[in-house]
Order: C-alpha cells, then sequence, then structure tokens
C-alpha cells in the first residue's frame, strides 16, 4: 500500500515550526518537519558542552510562550516543566545593589531603601503595565488584517480591532501609544529616579534591537518583554528544567502524539515550485519530498532569498525583504564553574543567586555600551543579563559545580574587521572582565568557557544575522507589516508556500504565537 502525500512540509525545527506542525497534525493533516541539525529547537536547544554540563546555548527563558499553547498541545504531559525566577540582583559599582523580588512586601522595603517616591510609584507603574499587556494579548493572538484591503474578512478584523482600541478608554489608549513610540529610558523616567531601576527595566526594551534605550520604538521591546506570562501571571518568567530543549522536545513530543513526523540532520536545499506553485522540497543529500503545500520556519530572507529565490518572486517584494532589518547584536558567553560566584554587595550564595543577576547599573552605562556597536564594536563594558540555571535546576551542572549563562548586548553582527576567533575570545574576555567588577572570584572558579557571536548563532542555528528574533522588533516591523506589507498574514506570493517563523507576527521570543497562527491561517484557507 502506498503512503499518502504529506499535506505539509515543514521546514525547520524551530519551536514555532514545531508548534505549526503539531496544529496542523492534531487537525489530522498528514506533516513531515525537516530540521538542518541532529536535534530540533532551533535556538531553543540543550546541550552537553563540556562533560557533565549542559546548557541552554543560544535561548534561556521562558516566559512568553502562549498558555494556549500548552494547554492545546497538554506540553507538560510531555515533559514541560517551568521553574520561576523570582528575583532580579542588579550589583552596583559603589558595593551597592537594587533588588527585586516576586514578594510584594519585601520588594517595596529594598525600593523604598534607594527611593521613597520609586517605592510608591512602582504599583501604579505596575497595575499600568499590566493593563497595558492585556491590552496587546489580543492582538497577540489574533491574525493581522491587511488595512488596505477590502476583503470583507480584513475589515471585519479592523472593525474588531478598532473596538478593541476603543475599549480600552482614553486614558490607557494615550499610554499604549507612548508604548509604541517612545524609547525605554524616557518612557520610565516619567515614573522612576533610581537609576539602577530604570536601567534595568529599560534593558528589557534594548533586548534583540541594534538600539539604544534611548532611541524611540525601545518601550514597545520593554512592553512585549513585560507581557511575560506563566500560568496566566503576567511579568513573571522561568526556566525550563532541563534546558530550553526540554521545551522543544515536549513541543516535538505531542507533535509526534498527532501524527507528525519529524526527521532531523534534513537540509533543505530549495523549495520545489512549477508555475508559480509550491510542490514540495528539495534537500541538499539531492531528496526531493513533494507535499501538497509547504511552510517556513526560517526567517524571511533565508526562506525568499535562499529556498525559494528572487527570480520567482516579485521585485516589490523582494526589495522589502531586502530591506526586513536583522542586524543581530546579541551574544552568549556559558560558563562551567568550580564553584559559585561571590558579589561585593551580596557575598557567597543565597536565593539572589537563584533568579536573574542584571549589569545594568544606570542608563548612561547601557548608552555607552551601544555607543561602542554603533561604530562596529562589541560593547567593552556590556550589558549582561545572567542566571545560574544549576541553583534551580542541580541536574544541569555536577554536584557542587555550575552552570552560568549569560546574554550579552552589545555584539554587532556586522563586526569592523569581522568576528575571527581571535576577536571572539576578545569579546569573551570583555564579558569576563565586566563581571569580576561585581563578582571578583568569577575568573578564578570558570572551568570551562563557551563564547558565541552573531555570526555563530548565524552558523549554527541559521537566524540570519544571528538576530534571536528573526528580525528586530521596531514598529515598522510589527503586526501588518511584519515581515513586509500585504504579506503578513503567514501566505507569501507562492501559492502553497506560507511562513510561520518569529519574522512573523506577534513576533520573538519563545512565544509559538508565529507557528500557532499560521496553522489556524492555514487550516482556515483549507478548509
Amino acid at each position: 500500500m502506498t503512503a499518502r502525500p504529506y499535506d505539509a512540509i515543514v521546514i525547520g525545527g524551530g519551536h514555532n515550526g514545531l508548534v505549526c506542525a503539531a496544529y496542523l497534525a492534531r487537525a489530522g493533516r498528514r506533516v513531515l518537519v525537516l530540521e538542518r541539525r541532529e536535534r530540533v529547537g532551533g535556538a531553543a536547544v540543550s546541550e552537553e558542552v563540556f562533560p557533565g554540563f549542559t546548557f541552554s546555548v543560544f535561548s534561556y527563558v521562558v516566559s512568553l510562550l502562549r498558555p494556549e499553547i500548552i494547554r492545546d498541545l497538554d506540553l507538560p504531559c510531555h515533559g514541560l516543566h517551568i521553574l520561576p525566577l523570582e528575583s532580579t540582583l542588579t550589583p552596583l559599582p559603589d558595593g551597592d545593589y537594587l533588588a527585586q523580588w516576586s514578594d510584594h512586601d519585601q520588594n517595596r522595603r529594598e525600593l523604598f531603601r534607594h527611593s521613597p517616591r520609586d517605592a510608591e510609584a512602582y504599583d501604579e507603574f505596575g497595575r499600568l503595565m499590566l493593563h497595558m499587556a492585556r491590552a496587546v494579548k489580543p492582538i497577540l493572538g489574533m491574525v493581522p488584517p491587511d488595512p488596505a484591503s477590502l476583503s470583507p474578512k480584513d475589515l471585519l478584523g479592523l472593525a474588531r480591532l478598532g473596538r478593541h482600541f476603543r475599549s480600552l478608554g482614553t486614558e490607557r489608549f494615550h499610554a499604549l501609544y507612548k508604548l509604541m513610540t517612545m524609547s525605554s529610558a524616557d518612557y520610565l523616567d516619567e515614573w522612576f529616579e533610581t537609576e539602577a531601576l530604570k536601567a534595568t527595566k529599560s534593558a528589557s526594551g534594548i533586548i534583540g534591537t541594534f538600539l539604544g534605550p534611548r532611541s524611540p520604538g525601545t518601550a514597545y521591546v520593554l512592553l512585549h518583554h513585560y507581557m511575560g506570562e506563566i500560568d496566566g501571571v503576567f511579568r513573571a518568567w522561568g526556566f525550563a528544567k532541563g534546558g530550553t530543549g526540554s521545551l522543544s522536545e515536549a513541543i516535538a513530543g505531542a507533535a509526534r502524539r498527532f501524527g507528525a513526523e519529524i526527521r532531523t540532520g534534513a537540509s533543505v536545499s530549495k523549495v520545489l515550485m512549477t508555475n508559480g506553485r509550491a510542490l514540495g522540497v528539495a534537500l541538499e543529500s539531492g531528496e526531493e519530498i513533494r507535499a501538497r503545500l509547504v511552510v517556513s520556519g526560517a526567517d524571511p530572507r533565508r526562506t525568499f532569498l535562499q529556498f525559494v529565490g528572487e527570480e520567482h518572486l516579485p521585485d516589490d517584494f523582494v526589495a522589502a525583504i531586502r530591506r526586513f532589518k536583522f542586524r543581530g547584536s546579541s551574544g552568549k558567553v556559558n560558563l562551567a564553574l568550580d564553584a559559585l560566584p561571590s558579589f561585593t554587595c551580596l557575598p557567597g550564595g543565597g536565593p539572589h543567586l537563584c533568579g536573574s543577576i542584571s549589569i545594568s547599573p544606570s542608563v548612561p552605562y547601557l548608552e555607552r555600551a551601544y555607543d561602542d556597536a554603533k561604530y562596529g564594536q562589541f560593547s567593552r563594558r556590556p550589558y549582561l543579563d545572567i542566571l545560574i540555571p544549576s541553583m534551580i535546576d542541580p541536574g544541569m551542572a555536577p554536584p557542587g559545580k555550575h552552570v552560568m549563562s549569560i546574554f550579552v548586548q552589545y555584539a554587532p553582527y556586522e563586526l569592523s574587521g569581522g568576528w575571527t576567533d581571535a576577536r571572539r575570545e576578545a569579546f569573551g574576555d570583555a564579558v569576563i572582565d565586566t563581571l569580576a567588577e561585581y563578582a571578583p572570584n568569577i575568573r578564578s572558579i570558570i572551568l570551562h568557557r563557551q563564547v558565541i557571536t552573531p555570526a555563530d548563532i548565524e552558523r549554527i542555528a541559521g537566524l540570519t544575522e544571528g538576530n534571536i528574533f528573526h528580525g528586530e522588533l521596531v514598529l515598522q516591523q510589527l503586526f501588518f507589516l511584519r515581515p513586509a506589507s500585504a504579506w503578513a498574514k503567514y501566505r507569501t506570493p507562492i501559492r502553497g508556500l506560507y511562513q510561520c517563523g518569529s519574522g512573523t507576527h506577534p513576533g520573538g521570543g519563545i512565544m509559538g504565537g508565529s507557528g500557532r497562527l499560521a496553522a489556524l491561517q492555514i487550516l482556515g484557507d483549507r478548509a
């Protein structure tokens, strides 16, 4: 008996590709996922980089994953277990610190120690941001309507969007508008006076962008990260037990349970087409696989300029994809440690090492780090977002040892002189030198280190220019403009070819929204 042909081929086993495949398979479609690496997950992978030490090599925290995906795919039954991160420590150069805790009273006392005014303002700020996150949340779950279209479906979508914004009321609509257009630092200046508080929150607005804290538009990126949600609790961040690879494996497990087939070590070279229609894919091995439709989880540039080829696409669309900004600016340093770091501000171990540690003492500090990147250099004293996963998941390291994950901003993809091995090591040295200013014992406890640049992220994970969001989250690349006007609804100019990666709405982070919405769009088109 001949097996029936595939209904869909999904290019890329990143988390969005896996989510899309799982939803399609749940609807009874025969789905094949093709992943070029030997493991699924894309940038959400866990690897034993050094014997006994397991790292979330690229992406490292979980928060934006949509709760409806967790429920629909029953991910806890496939091994997903999210451990909460309940604090943020910001060490200061003078030996003091700012700590933010999940306990409201403890957090308020800490803020009051720095500024009674900020302690009073913080609750009001938190309430407003909660309202803003709830205002944006429905938009994350809708297919973007095309404002230039006169189709009934688009007109209904625009009307629904208008009703939603009108329901916010004047005050909240104005607050949302400010968040969409202001810089994160300027927005926070309106609320707080403590430099470390403004800087640590501003840092959420620069992650994954080639922008500084005073660049317009970064307030939205701050909100994007503020929408972190675990079990319905906003601004909750967590770490997947076993690393982010366990999350990808859970989604893959759900996809397989619904009947999807997943092949690793299968690198796609091009989309097969005839008469402007996708018919399947060709692998680098020479094998050709046919399907009724193809879904790409790769970023827009890789999808259209590599897998399709611009000769098959309209000129204006090609121009739009070429204009789509990536500008990778983030690096990663993973450390295997012989002991715990001891911070000058809070020596020894303790609960402050069980959450995030942010090297962001002031807004000018972040802006100077950005200045280096603007002129083609990595930051000499960068912003660092640090986790010690083994403090909350001891299985990540041997007994008595630890792993440290350091997200670094800025490390420009287009580094002056290029990313050589020597420049990579110099970048790693700058990170360790910066950390040593706050944890002097760090150099003496490092057993191994892995330094990852945007060029490495591009080479290993296949993300163009090493951009962790498949394209910057800037206003001109959001909603119905992501990745190009008139093509934000997961369809493409090639019939039978869809997109499901983070280069589509609602964007980056380990969210899964793009994969889910793409699947729903495909199922609606094929109904």
